[in-house]
């Protein structure tokens, strides 16, 4: 058992770090910062050699923590060519007791993943909806009953495979070692979603720079997860063209100014830019930039409903949207979330702050929702390294890494 966990979680425009400790089963945060990414474009890489150099100014400090913290790292997968497909496995119960042993489950497990992927694709998560004994379905743990067929429903999400070799690489070629990688929206639900949330049935949407993710669970299982090509960046372009001016200072004006429901917005409310941009700029329509967010917002909310009907949960989902990410900080999204989705939404932080050592002290990271998703890769760290009591499930990820580490 690793006694020290690193998450980095390399974004599009920000590569964030928080290095953590066990202490008596609960993770300690021993550091948390943040540098600038380069090199990808919509989570993936693109640029290795430039990757590399953005990572090159971030492992210095973590080994200024502990030279282990290196050694035991946990890293997300946030690349738009990810997908998501439901299967099915069969297997015959092997023993003449028919009693169900382990090496039975992950037998029909494996069945689950023989699966049509196409060339240069690759299972990062195979991830275990429910078990069924005879025809006898919502088993949880099989193991030890009598039967003598075992089915097992799961959703098995792949990548493109050069995108995680190259992530993988960028870690190795600054003398890190993966211990495991998952999929951005699932370790945001490890931090943000509360038992409840997922019994209940809740939609979380992790709107980062470059893509969207989503994930839904009911009834405590995973029903489906997206990405989308499209995140806060695109936002921030869209008011940068339409007032002709920098990117920086539109994603100034986006923050401080913006608000993603113009109806909420006074007519007569203008944003002084010269005061932003400098001369050459007068002042602007506070509803007009009101406008512009809201038109691409709704365009992301619109893939996320989309892929909510196609799961027939449309607005039937008792726990609501939670959203987290850098774009989550847009002032008024949860407002537009709950108009688009017809659901309660909110603004997702940690969920369980009692999971966490000494949580009472680190107000900025646990109430800032960019942070959720490298919270989120500890404890999923602290998940695969049995930290905690009850180990839970969320599927597995070392079967990634035998493609690729000794």
């Amino acid at each position: 058992m690793a006694e020290i966990i690193t998450g980095i979680d390399i974004g599009t425009s920000e590569i964030k770090v928080v290095v953590a400790e066990n202490r008596n089963g609960h993770p300690n945060v021993l550091k948390v910062f943040k540098e600038r990414s380069l090199g990808l474009k919509k989570g993936a890489v693109h640029d290795l050699t430039e990757t590399v150099q953005a990572l090159s100014r971030v492992f210095p400090q973590i080994r200024d923590i502990s030279k282990s913290a290196v050694k035991n790292i946990y890293v997300n997968i946030g690349t738009s060519q990810v997908r998501a497909q439901h299967s099915r496995g069969v297997a015959a119960v092997s023993r003449a007791d028919s009693e169900i042993y382990q090496d039975d489950i992950d037998r029909v497990v494996r069945a689950s993943q023989i699966l049509n992927l196409g060339s240069n694709r690759m299972i990062v998560h195979t991830i275990t909806k429910e078990f069924i004994v005879d025809g006898v379905g919502d088993i949880t743990e099989p193991v030890g009953l009598g039967g003598s067929r075992l089915e097992v429903t799961t959703l098995v999400i792949d990548a493109f495979e050069p995108h995680v070799k190259s992530l993988i690489k960028a870690i190795q070629l600054n003398g890190g070692f993966i211990k495991g990688m998952a999929f951005d929206p699932l370790i945001s639900a490890r931090a943000a979603l509360s038992k409840v949330q997922r019994d209940l049935g809740t939609v979380l949407v992790d709107i980062g720079h470059g893509t969207t993710g989503m994930v839904v669970y009911e009834e405590n299982k995973l029903l489906g997860a997206a990405v989308f090509p499209m995140g806060a960046a695109n936002i921030t372009n869209d008011i940068a063209i339409g007032l002709k001016i920098p990117v920086a200072a539109a994603e100034s004006i986006k923050l401080n100014y913006g608000y993603a429901v113009p109806s909420d917005v006074g007519v007569r409310d203008t944003i002084d830019l010269k005061k932003i941009c400098g001369e050459g700029h007068g002042p602007v329509s506070r509803r007009l930039v009101s406008e512009i967010i809201e038109a691409r917002t709704s365009e992301i909310l619109e893939f996320v409903q989309s892929e909510l009907k196609l799961m027939g949960r449309a607005g039937q989902l008792a726990g609501g949207v939670v959203l987290v990410g850098g774009g989550a900080k847009l002032p008024g999204i949860a407002d537009l979330a709950k108009q688009e989705l017809r659901l309660a939404a909110q603004i997702g932080l940690v969920a369980d702050r009692n999971d966490w050592f000494g949580a009472e002290g680190m107000g900025e990271v646990f109430d800032d929702p960019e942070y959720v998703n490298v919270l989120g890769l500890v404890l999923w760290g602290g998940d695969e390294e049995g930290w905690f009591k009850k180990k839970q499930r969320y599927g597995g990820v070392k079967q990634l890494l035998r493609y690729f580490l000794p």
